[in-house]
C-alpha cells in the first residue's frame, strides 16, 4: 500500500538512513534513474526532494539534493539524476555506482510543492530539462491513484536527445496531454523552430484561470522565473503558481 508522508513525524524524516541500489536504467545519455530500497521509509509525497550523503572510505562526506521521481510505493524510491560536467556527486551516481551499492537518504523535504491526488483542480506542469523530474512523480501519482484531476504537461528541452521518460510520457493517456517544446534543436519537420519559451506557447496549453488550476513549474531559476512572469501576464493567479528551482552546486 502506498503510503504519504506525516507532517508530524519530522524526527523520522530528518533521520539518514541506508539505501541500497536495487536497479538502475538510462533515461538520456547524461541522465539515469536509480532505483533503491530504503527500510523503514516513512513515505513522500509527489513533488518533495531528499538529501544524499556519500561518504568515502578515508571519512570524506559530501551531499547533494535530489528530487523523487517515483510515485509513493512501499520502501522503494527513485531518483533521476543528471550529470553535471565536473560534478561530484552526479558523476558518480550517474557513472559509478553498481547494484547493491549503499549510500544514505535524508527525507522527504518540502511541503510547498507537492501535489496530492485528492487535488480536484487542473493541473498544468511545466517542466525544464531535468525540471521534469518531481513533475513525472506528480503524473506517476496520478496514474497510480486513479485521480481524475486533469494534468497538462509542457516540457522544454535542449533537444529531442534530452527527452527524459520519453516511452512512459508516450503511452496514451486521456487525463494526460503532453507539449514538447525544443531550444536549440528540433526533431524533423517539427512546425515551431527552436527558442524560448515564449507567452504564446504557454497561452497554447494553459487552463483558463476561471478553471482555478494550479501550476507547477520546475527549472533552473532563470527558467522558472521567466515561465512564471509569463503565466501572471496571461492573467494567471500568482497563489497558484508554485515554483521549484535549481541552479550550480558542484553536482
Amino acid at each position: 500500500m502506498a503510503r504519504a508522508a506525516i507532517p508530524g513525524r519530522l524526527g523520522e524524516r530528518l533521520r539518514w538512513r541506508v539505501a541500497t541500489l536495487v536497479g538502475q536504467r538510462a533515461e538520456t545519455p547524461a541522465a539515469r534513474t536509480l532505483v533503491f530500497d530504503v527500510p523503514g521509509w516513512p513515505g513522500h509525497l509527489a513533488g518533495q526532494h531528499v538529501d544524499v550523503r556519500l561518504t568515502a572510505e578515508d571519512g570524506y562526506s559530501t551531499q547533494r539534493s535530489y528530487s523523487i521521481a517515483s510515485a509513493p510505493d512501499g520502501d522503494r524510491v527513485e531518483l533521476t539524476v543528471q550529470e553535471v560536467e565536473d560534478g561530484e556527486v552526479s558523476s558518480y551516481l550517474t557513472n559509478g555506482v553498481l547494484d547493491g551499492d549503499r549510500l544514505e537518504l535524508r527525507g522527504p523535504v518540502g511541503g510547498w510543492f507537492v501535489w496530492e491526488p485528492a487535488q480536484p483542480e487542473p493541473v498544468l506542469l511545466v517542466a525544464g530539462g531535468s525540471g521534469i523530474v518531481p513533475l513525472m512523480a506528480m503524473i506517476r501519482s496520478r496514474r497510480q491513484t486513479g485521480a481524475e484531476a486533469p494534468f497538462r504537461l509542457l516540457y522544454s528541452v535542449r533537444t529531442p536527445q534530452d527527452r527524459m521518460y520519453l516511452e512512459e510520457l508516450r503511452t496514451p493517456d486521456p487525463g494526460l496531454d503532453v507539449t514538447f517544446l525544443y531550444t536549440r534543436e528540433a526533431p524533423e519537420g517539427w512546425a515551431r523552430r527552436p527558442g524560448r519559451l515564449t507567452g504564446p506557447d504557454l497561452a497554447a496549453v494553459a487552463w483558463p484561470a476561471a478553471a482555478g488550476p494550479t501550476t507547477y513549474v520546475c527549472g533552473p531559476t532563470g527558467f522558472v522565473e521567466h515561465t512564471a512572469d509569463l503565466l501572471v501576464a496571461l492573467g494567471q493567479d500568482p497563489d497558484r503558481i508554485r515554483t521549484e528551482r535549481f541552479g550550480p552546486t558542484g553536482g
